[in-house]
């Protein structure tokens, strides 16, 4: 059995990025397996620019971004192997992969960075009324049909829900002479970047229905069109349906964590991200299996699956190197989301370990205008944030100094005032 320090599992920015910062901390006996003929993963569908801003200082595309981080996995002698299936992980880190090259073989680890990124909530989850005619397609799909496969699925077209995906493809299909009618989100704010809004839709004229779902799905063979209603409270308001006639429908509702391997492994879930639960080193509750990228929470630049990534991978390498002894010695303490903030990652803090100031991300649960971050311990403010604005798309990233949180005794909470 093949045996390295440290197996990552994914090989798009995330995993590269992890590669990378683990290499540069002096770990030198490293492996990504990478599902796809290639390294980068989603990013080498996505030919738009707008990546890179804050981790190059300066606006690159997705195959780019991409080509940067594989460049420096090359350089940096990094091993990795593409048309690799993990298949499992098991909790003592022994890894199951299939290869057309090699079969079946387990590969064994001193250490596992989880990587595999995330994938887009399928019609099948949404529970739209209608048939399955062709003509029906996630928005990512639709990205890699037209980027990468050169072709165009329809010509009358018609998005739900404005995930950054969904914004990004209605400019897309417009370029190449399709016709968007219209997107539909079902809440009542967007659930995708102001300026993609702004880039992909207003300088278009393609217009975003807030509060309208579709509740109906026409043509048997081939798609015909849908019928669109207002929701309020997220139910459809009877009388207010619309007919849309088109022959294709793009689906931007949402991404999942891919965590199939996560959970055969063990590792404990957070309920609201669907992705592991992680102390300040990104480790889950499995020692020496860490977590980053989309796979632990939907991010929405990769700059910041970049920057998260690399805190996985020093603390990997940090982990093999020590043998272990950099396991949690002293109290641990967890990170309590209240008031208006869904979730936090990392989910708990060993103050007696710390050796980094902490970047602490996390979401809001709806649009707060003038409030405030705050950051409590036993009533004690560790930090405080005024904000324009908070909107639930955007991903918040506060920066909690190293020495505030050496001296804590107690767990953490993080919530949004008002005011």
């Amino acid at each position: 059995m093949r045996e390295y320090d440290l197996v990552i599992i994914g090989g798009g920015p995330a995993g590269m990025a992890a590669a990378v910062s683990a290499k540069k901390a002096g770990l030198d006996d490293i492996i990504i397996f990478e599902r796809d003929g290639v390294l980068g993963g989603i990013l080498n569908q996505c030919i738009h620019n707008g990546f890179g801003l804050h981790t190059f200082k300066e606006e690159l595309t997705g195959p780019e971004y991409a080509e940067r981080y594989s460049d420096m996995v090359k350089e940096l002698g990094i091993a990795y192997e593409t048309g690799t299936m993990v298949l499992d992980v098991a909790r003592d880190k022994t890894v199951t992969i299939l290869s057309s090259a090699r079969g079946v073989e387990s590969v064994g680890a001193k250490a596992v960075i989880l990587a595999m990124g995330c994938r887009e909530r399928p019609r099948g989850a949404l529970g739209i009324p209608g048939c399955r005619p062709q003509g029906i397609y996630t928005a990512g799909t639709a990205q890699r049909l037209i980027n990468i496969e050169g072709v165009l699925p329809g010509k009358e077209v018609v998005i739900l829900g404005s995930g950054d995906i969904g914004l990004i493809m209605a400019r897309r299909m417009t370029l190449e002479g399709a016709h968007v009618q219209a997107v539909f989100e079902l809440m009542p704010y967007s659930n995708g970047l102001n300026r993609n809004i702004e880039q992909c839709l207003n300088d278009y004229g393609i217009p975003l229905l807030l509060s309208h779902t579709i509740v109906d799905i026409k043509g048997r063979d081939r798609l015909e069109g849908v019928v669109v209603a207002e929701v309020d409270g997220g139910k459809p308001i009877p009388g207010t349906e619309v007919l849309y006639p088109c022959d294709t429908l793009l689906l931007s509702c949402g991404l999942i964590p891919e965590n199939e391997l996560s959970r055969s492994c063990g590792v404990d879930i957070n309920p609201l991200t669907n992705g592991p639960l992680v102390n300040d080193k990104l480790e889950t509750d499995i020692e020496g299996v860490f977590a980053c990228g989309n796979v632990l929470h939907v991010h929405d630049l990769v700059d910041f699956v970049s920057s998260e990534a690399s805190i996985a991978g020093e603390s990997a390498a940090d982990y093999v190197m020590h043998q272990g002894l950099n396991v949690e010695n002293g109290e641990s303490y967890r990170f309590i989301p209240k008031n208006g903030v869904r979730y936090t990652v990392p989910n708990s803090i060993s103050p007696d370990n710390i050796k980094n100031d902490i970047h602490l991300r996390f979401r809001v649960t709806g649009i707060y205008k003038g409030a405030s971050i705050v950051v409590k311990c036993n009533d004690a403010e560790l930090l405080r944030k005024k904000t324009m604005v908070l909107i639930p798309s955007e991903m918040q990233d506060v920066k909690i100094r190293k020495e505030i949180l050496e001296g804590i005794g107690g767990d953490i909470t993080v919530e949004i005032e008002e005011g």
